[in-house]
């Protein structure tokens, strides 16, 4: 099926993620098939949404059976372009730059951290713990480029992340994930998430108020 990807929203880019969490979590218990009914049962979806998510994408279904479990994973592993390693850089070598570098969770399936960027002369030079190296950001773009990287994650303070962002569009990354406390914006071409880590704080300290 020919599909633009620019067309399918973020909330069912989101959902594909999830279920391929939940296939795989299925595959480890050696569960070969799953009708939508009870995947959305076990993990707390909706089976209506389940399909017609996985519909925008082709018919990987059987009418009686359900989803082969394995199939299926490997159909949202390519949909979701993770059938080879994408090369990303985080700029910003703090705490959290270095924590999510050093991460298997934040570094595995699909996705490798080349190097680490920062300005501060104590920083450059020195390795995270996992062996990853801390390069001058000036050198951002010529890394970027000769190490065909995609990705670029900002974790930096919020007075310099524009300046950074502009930086990574300029090195022709393809996608910036932006941990840095300010809403930033990309030029058609380059997408861009913001995650802000305080919205689930608050979201949960709503719901855990004393009546």
């Amino acid at each position: 099926m020919s599909l633009r990807r620019q067309t399918v929203s973020e909330f069912t880019a989101t959902r594909l993620s999830i279920y391929l969490r939940a296939l795989a979590s299925l595959e480890t218990e050696g569960i070969r098939h799953v009708s939508s009914e009870a995947f959305g049962r076990r993990f707390d979806l909706s089976p209506a949404q389940i399909r017609k998510d996985l519909a925008t994408f082709g018919e990987f279904g059987v009418r009686g059976v359900g989803y082969e479990v394995s199939v299926l994973k490997k159909h949202l592993i390519s949909i979701l372009g993770l059938g080879h390693t994408r090369r990303l850089v985080i700029v910003g070598a703090g705490r959290l730059g270095q924590a999510l570098a050093d991460s298997p969770g934040f570094t595995s399936a699909g996705f490798a951290v080349a190097a680490l960027f920062d300005n501060d002369p104590k920083k450059i030079g020195t390795e995270t713990r996992a062996g990853i190296p801390v390069h001058d950001v000036e050198k951002l773009s010529e890394i970027v480029k000769l190490g065909s990287i995609a990705i670029a994650v900002l974790t930096v303070p919020a007075s310099a992340a524009r300046e950074v962002a502009g930086r990574c569009v300029e090195a022709r990354v393809k996608g910036i994930l932006n941990f840095a406390p300010v809403r930033l914006t990309a030029p058609p071409g380059v997408k861009l998430k913001n995650v802000d880590l305080k919205i689930p704080l608050e979201t949960l300290s709503f719901y855990i108020q004393k009546p």
